[in-house]
């Protein structure tokens, strides 16, 4: 994906745990974070505590959405990716991706991988990786500022 193109439609779900979202009720009001794991990503399962972090920092402010990539036959165990969220303390709803329609849309290669969207569903920052959750956090705070002009 590139800068300012529109988030897609979250379509394509093996299924959603925690409850399921929709592209029109995560744009309009508040910005959105959309964040791909997997179970067999070590990195994403470091980042977690930081997601989670944003997620209740922010959770007036944003939106935070979990896609779950599979990376291997592994990782399409359903009771196993509930184990897994469950351990990690993921209770934002998780787009379950086993048939990776949201990766193909997203044009998404990476685990962890993070993606702020404005309030109005256009990408305004990108990143990829175990590191830089202060540059994902000034991303997301200049969004959350723009609202506020």
């Amino acid at each position: 994906m590139k800068l300012r193109e529109q988030m897609p439609e979250l379509e394509g779900a093996t299924t959603w745990l925690n409850g399921e979202r929709t592209k029109a009720e995560l744009v309009g009001e508040k910005p959105t974070l959309i964040h791909f794991w997997s179970i067999s990503c070590h990195l994403c399962k470091e980042a977690m505590p930081d997601v989670n972090n944003f997620r209740d920092q922010y959770k007036d402010e944003l939106n935070v959405v979990a896609v779950h990539m599979p990376r291997s036959e592994d990782d399409v165990d359903l009771e196993k990716i509930k184990e897994v969220a469950a351990e990690h303390d993921i209770t934002q709803p998780i787009f379950v991706d086993s048939a990776l329609k949201l990766t193909d849309a997203y044009e998404n290669q990476y685990v962890p991988a993070y993606y702020v969207f404005d309030k109005d569903g256009q990408l305004r920052h990108f990143q990829a990786g175990g590191s830089g959750m202060k540059m994902l956090e000034k991303r997301v705070n200049r969004v959350l500022d723009e609202m506020k002009k």
